[in-house]
């Protein structure tokens, strides 16, 4: 079986992804392929002349710039992957991993997948042994993900699925009743697909939503709660600030990653099995439908891709993918 590990170490080769760091601290990242150069305003640099060096090395371009040249991370990687749909930051992917218990063997239901982002860090989690089914409504998203794990991986991951559809309505087809670890859901409306996830969770498993707005949170947390199937929910945001630490010169960056998003976590309970009663103030919990024009895509300020740029990203993903493979499939 295909494991998920990164496509290769040692010497690069023709088709590794490498991460070239600049005089002034920029990244580029490219594709390795023979008979190429990568152009900067600075000179170019023969990609023959990275092919074959160490990982970690240093390479000069043509007026004599030096470039460090590193494969790139999986957060490196994540950042300049091409994209569909906007991705989930390391920041967030990481407390995903922590906060729903990701472990290596798990059976683990995504919705949906975007730019495949997030499945790339679950699949390396569950590892091999385990299995990773996810669910996206648009096509051209699919595509782009799975290119992207493919680039990554050097192959398509066999424990890995992509279905196309409503995880409301497709998981029963997928998954059987109580046999699924942990549900990651990262979509505009998780309360939806409650019942479903419901039904394929085990006792004890774990159930995490994404999302981005404080309404959308305070109408999951409540459907969670109304269902009586769950622990209590708990919610958090990460938030990261970088430091600078330059000789006695050490403070805080000026800059720093904020808000992007919530987690929800809860567990599902054992059928029959009934919460104890906390003591908490009343609180409206009820939702007409004029509420639900608070969770459109357009109210919550997501920017849509147009159908021209998606053809070119999916196109981008597929053709980094297809270079992997081959520089995969000449190293076995």
């Amino acid at each position: 079986m295909n494991d998920a590990r990164p496509a290769s170490s040692g010497p690069f080769r023709a088709g590794d992804r490498v991460q070239l760091t600049g005089p002034k601290n920029k990244l580029h990242t490219i594709t390795l392929e023979p008979g190429k150069l990568f152009h900067s305003h600075r000179g170019p640099i023969a990609h023959d002349d990275i092919i074959g060096l160490p990982d970690g090395s240093v390479v000069a371009n043509k007026i004599g710039e030096s470039y460090l040249a590193l494969r790139p991370l999986l957060q490196d990687f994540v950042m300049s992957m091409p994209r569909g749909a906007a991705i989930i930051y390391p920041k967030d992917a990481a407390q995903i991993l922590a906060q729903a218990d990701i472990f290596p063997g798990a059976h683990v239901v995504e919705a949906g997948v975007g730019s495949g982002a997030l499945s790339l860090w679950l699949l390396r989690a569950i590892g091999p042994e385990g299995r990773l089914d996810s669910f996206e409504r648009r096509e051209e998203f699919a595509d782009v993900a799975r290119g992207n794990a493919a680039t990554f991986f050097g192959h398509d991951p066999e424990n890995w699925s992509i279905t196309l559809g409503d995880l409301a309505e497709v998981l029963p087809e997928v998954a059987d009743e109580g046999t699924v670890d942990r549900v990651v859901l990262d979509m505009l409306a998780p309360w939806e697909c409650l019942p479903a996830v419901s039904a394929a969770l085990k006792p004890g498993g774990v159930l995490l939503c994404y999302i981005a707005t404080a309404t959308q949170l305070s109408r999951v947390a409540e459907a969670i709660r109304g269902s009586g199937l769950y622990t209590n929910p708990s919610s958090s945001e990460t938030m990261v600030r970088g430091w600078h630490v330059e000789g006695l010169a050490v403070r805080p960056d000026h800059r720093m990653i904020g808000h992007t998003g919530f987690l929800l976590t809860a567990r599902r309970l054992a059928p029959g099995t009934e919460l104890p009663e906390l003591k908490r103030r009343p609180s409206k919990s009820d939702y007409s439908d004029a509420d639900v024009e608070a969770w459109t895509p357009g109210a919550l300020g997501e920017r849509s891709v147009s159908d021209k740029s998606l053809r070119k990203r999916v196109r981008a993903s597929e053709t980094a993918a297809e270079l992997a493979k081959s520089r995969d499939a000449d190293s076995r």
